[in-house]
């Protein structure tokens, strides 16, 4: 859950450095370093906080034409400048910079610390510094695959060292690590972000791949040392969109973006003759379709909340049986794997561990395991059999907004896709077509009516908890609007079936602790309507998100009404935007909220 960025070339390396780390600070922001090599050896430079602080410790000599930097999400040790990467052996020749958890560290710092090392912080990563320089091979390749061979855990590493100034040696098992190809100039990086402003050829590496990358030149092998074959690939997004924009905050951008973001899904993808789409890349065949007896679809955070909402719509369009859950306890419960259960891994960056390890484990047990990610080419994307890419472009701001709702749009594809290579009509696979094509107005429609949310915002924003509560296909919309208000804002707040509500959770109702009501023009309205009725008796607050007037709130967004199987796509957006402004309004980081990060590529 950090930034690596690397550069050997001709060009001074520090500007450079920093650059990268302020497109990856959204990775990790507890601290930021840098290593750059010259003549005199290595030179490093760390500090607590943001990258900024960072740029105002450097000296104004610092020159090098090769380097690596590292931005923090503190795992191992407190967030402050001995804990910062980029992490030194006892003599300083070497130098790395690791993102990923060693799981051995503690046996392995021990081992070192009797042979009378001196540690210098609290992390796992500094182990790593040490085992490398303590090998006594000939090459920098040899002492890195040398250490790896002693470390058990996930690791994207960088590494320096004064011996070899004429190479960056780089391995992955488990964390991302990508190449950019320049013009006599290389770079590295964990993201593909900071490398789109110089070039936009890469090549990603694979889980037990190194690479020794040279000003003009790079090779991959194994950390058995088999070399490899790895060509580059374009990276397909403009390093402009990863600006703002004009825009205050990136997840505002992003809000405003989910309009053209939903075009984007849609587009060359609809079957107006048959009344379907075309999914090229499951690399599922009508025959194998049909053959398909349940869907799980696993995810974390925002994604398992899309999940869900993918669920219902394939069990509603396509009637397989399906369900969501969370990746992250699937991988450990020992779960039955079923041939004739299609497995789908939803991830915004494709590389979330605990989805990656969970696709890890179905496909060693034989399962068919499809990908709905975001960035072409990630660790997910390569390890699935098929699926689907959602082209919401770059998401920059830690919070997930216009990617969360162009995942929920490409799971109605894919369960109109299932529904009409089954039982789903002719007439039904139009009026689901005709509600997809209506989402983009209809997005552009709830943002016009931001300065009424933002006014809602900040009459609700004091609330000491809040309560999100919706039925069936409103329960996913309630649970990723709750965890938009916890992350960005910080307010706590809880999500319940609304029919939930009087088992238990009704005891929190009170003034102080306002309801957000999903409430939808389907056929549980008047279910939903019963359940304002026992919120007003216990005298509670209620916002009720719907497609009209609701008597017994206090408040009610409106939003417009497309086909009930696409209404949740809509539903969840006014209530980003009342996330975004109750943060606005109580003076929070809103790109960067506390203690968390963009990708989590750690447990």
């Amino acid at each position: 859950m950090c930034g690596i960025v690397g550069y050997i070339g001709k060009r001074d390396v520090a500007p450079l450095l920093l650059e990268g780390l302020q497109r990856l600070e959204y990775r990790g922001y507890d601290s930021a370093g840098i290593a750059v090599g010259g003549k005199s050896g290595l030179k490093t430079v760390k500090a607590k906080g943001r990258v900024r602080g960072l740029d105002d410790k450097l000296p104004k000599r610092f020159a090098g034409t090769s380097g690596i930097a590292h931005t923090r999400w503190a795992t191992h040790g407190a967030p402050n400048d001995e804990n910062a990467h980029p992490h030194l052996d006892a003599e300083g020749r070497v130098a790395i910079v690791h993102n990923g958890i060693i799981d051995n560290a503690s046996e392995l710092r021990a081992k070192l610390t009797a042979d009378g090392v001196e540690f210098a912080s609290e992390t796992d990563s500094e182990v790593l510094a040490h085992l490398i320089g303590r090998d006594p091979a000939d090459t920098l390749e040899e002492k890195v695959r040398h250490a790896l061979r002693l470390v058990e855990g996930t690791y994207g590493i960088a590494v320096l060292h004064a011996g070899f100034p004429d190479r960056i040696v780089v391995a992955r098992n488990g964390s991302p690590v990508v190449l950019g190809i320049g013009e006599k100039e290389m770079f590295v990086s964990s993201d593909v972000a900071a490398l789109v402003s110089h070039t936009r050829q890469v090549v990603t590496l694979d889980d037990g791949e190194m690479a020794t990358v040279k000003a003009d030149d790079y090779r991959t092998y194994t950390t058995e040392g088999s070399r490899t074959s790895a060509s580059p690939t374009t990276v397909e997004w403009e390093a402009e969109s990863y600006d703002m924009g004009g825009h205050d905050t990136y997840m505002h951008k992003e809000i405003s973006e989910q309009a053209d973001a939903v075009d984007r899904v849609l587009r060359g993808r609809i079957d107006d003759r048959f009344a379907t789409v075309h999914l090229g890349g499951l690399n599922l065949d009508a025959r194998e379709a049909r053959g398909v007896r349940r869907v799980k679809i696993l995810g974390c955070g925002s994604a398992y909340h899309a999940g869900q909402i993918g669920a219902q719509m394939i069990e509603e369009l396509a009637r397989i049986p399906a369900d969501a859950e969370p990746a992250s306890e699937f991988r450990y419960r020992n779960a039955v794997v079923d041939p004739e259960t299609l497995y789908i891994a939803v991830s915004q960056s494709g590389e979330t561990y605990d989805t990656l390890a969970a696709v890890q484990e179905l496909k060693r047990k034989g399962a068919r395991v499809l990908g709905v990610v975001n960035v072409v080419g990630s660790a997910i994307a390569r390890e699935t059999d098929g699926g689907v890419y959602v082209h919401a472009g770059p998401e920059v701001c830690v919070v997930s907004t216009k990617c969360f709702t162009n995942t929920a749009v490409a799971f109605a594809l894919l369960a109109l896709h299932l529904g009409r290579i089954r039982d789903l009509s002719v007439a039904d696979g139009k009026r689901i077509i005709a509600g997809l094509r209506e989402l983009p107005g209809q997005i552009e429609e709830i943002l016009a009516n931001e300065d009424r949310i933002a006014e809602l915002a900040a009459e609700y924003a004091d609330a000491k908890s809040m309560m999100f509560v919706g039925r069936v296909r409103g329960y996913p919309v309630a649970r990723e609007a709750s965890l938009k208000l916890k992350e960005v804002s910080y307010v706590h707040a809880e999500a319940y079936p609304a029919s939930e509500l009087k088992h238990g959770p009704l005891a929190l109702i009170e003034p102080a602790v306002p309801t957000v009501a999903i409430v939808p023009d389907d056929d549980l309205l008047e279910k939903n309507r019963a359940t304002l009725e026992e919120i007003k008796a216990r005298s509670g607050r209620i916002l009720a998100v719907a497609h009209q007037e609701q008597e017994k709130a206090d408040h009610t967004l409106l939003v417009p009404r497309n086909e009930v199987e696409l209404d949740p796509i809509l539903m969840g957006i006014p209530l980003q935007l009342l996330a975004y402004h109750s943060a606005l309004a109580l003076g929070r980081d809103i790109d960067k909220p506390r203690n968390l990060a963009k990708s989590v590529t750690v447990e």
